[in-house]
């Protein structure tokens, strides 16, 4: 069955860094296209010239697929990309799996190469997993994007992230470390386990551990949520459980935070336990306002999708091939230089607290 989602309106929202803001600077078959180059999949960039003054064609059809079509973060982000395709006149659509696995997603991008999009926006569950098939999709002339979550390099051409990924991580225990005052143990609250974001942003977590002034914070542990709401809520109830005297639970995701802070609110450990990590404004509000949660972290996630629609778009047309130094002309967020392995970044996420949370609607 597949599930699909449209939409033709957006509302940007202008993010004001606060707080933390400067530290934080979760079968292939088909019609082959005209434009394939073949062996594309085994370097998606070399050999191909972007043309910046090319023009962006009109009526492109790409298709969003993230982790999973239940969830509302990536829901936003699809909202947004979409907007950005119907703003450049093509069209956009969103697919994606009930479940967050990769075997699921395959199936996805293989029914998209046989539709002949021009171009896959993907937020990959695993990276390795589904590179078979978005390399097939490259082979045949299809543009990928990935998003929030990367695929394998040489299965994409270009990577948008919502900010650099090292200060994402170590953001995070800065963050949880000044909430429970430099001392205590703490347990990650993670997606699934093969999630490419997650994983980095998890590793410069750890990093950030080693250092002298966290000397005193114990990691005890990483559950997995599968970014799934009951099994993150389960797993809240059972690291609780496992460690009497956990301090806090950093779950950079939004799925995990959530289902976290439900559970808490509604537990002894409210007030006594620290959550804090990535969610979005209106998943959160009620937490903040009653007192589970003090402060977390994100990006806009609508905005996250405007810039990849708009790398999807404009890689589709020949104005950029993903390569490093090419700039990508992003309409009303402007322009991004594309970094290393065709990387992109949209920015510096925003903490979230009692002060200012009513300000965003998203």
């Amino acid at each position: 069955m597949i599930h699909h989602r449209r939409s033709g309106k957006r509302a940007l929202l202008a993010l004001t860094s606060i707080g933390l803001a400067a530290t934080l600077v979760a079968g292939c078959g088909g019609t082959t296209k005209d434009n394939a180059e073949s062996g594309s999949g085994s370097g998606p960039n070399a050999d191909k010239v972007a043309d910046p003054d090319a023009p962006i064609k009109e009526g492109l059809q790409i298709a969003f697929l993230p982790k999973e079509i239940d969830n509302p973060y990536e829901n936003i982000v699809d909202e947004g990309g979409i907007s950005a395709v119907e703003e450049l006149k093509g069209s956009g659509k969103e697919v994606g799996p009930s479940d967050a696995s990769a075997s699921s997603q395959v199936s996805y991008i293989n029914t998209l190469v046989q539709q002949n999009q021009d171009a896959i926006v993907i937020a990959a569950n695993d990276p390795n997993a589904v590179a078979p098939a978005l390399k097939e999709a490259m082979d045949k002339g299809i543009a990928v994007v990935s998003y929030d979550s990367d695929a394998a390099v040489d299965a994409r051409q270009v990577f948008v992230n919502q900010a650099d990924s090292e200060s994402i991580g170590r953001s995070q225990i800065q963050m949880v470390s000044e909430q429970i005052g430099g001392k205590g143990k703490i347990a990650i609250l993670s997606a699934t386990p093969n999630a490419t974001n997650q994983n980095t942003w998890i590793e410069f977590m750890k990093d950030e551990l080693k250092k002298p002034e966290y000397s005193d914070i114990e990691l005890v542990t990483t559950a997995y949520g599968d970014d799934d709401d009951q099994k993150s809520f389960q797993e809240t109830q059972a690291l609780l459980s496992s460690t009497p005297d956990l301090k806090a639970i950093v779950s950079p995701t939004t799925v995990g935070i959530a289902a976290a802070a439900r559970y808490i609110s509604s537990s002894p450990y409210k007030g006594k336990v620290v959550l804090t990590g990535l969610g979005t404004p209106n998943q959160m509000r009620q937490f903040i306002k009653d007192g589970t949660v003090k402060e977390f972290a994100l990006w806009d996630p609508e905005q996250l999708g405007y810039l990849a629609g708009y790398a999807a778009a404009a890689l589709a047309s020949g104005q950029i091939t993903g390569k490093e130094g090419e700039v990508l002309k992003a309409g009303e967020l402007g322009e991004r230089e594309i970094g290393k392995n065709g990387e992109i970044i949209l920015g510096p996420p925003t903490t979230f607290n009692a002060d200012n949370i009513d300000d965003f609607d998203f």
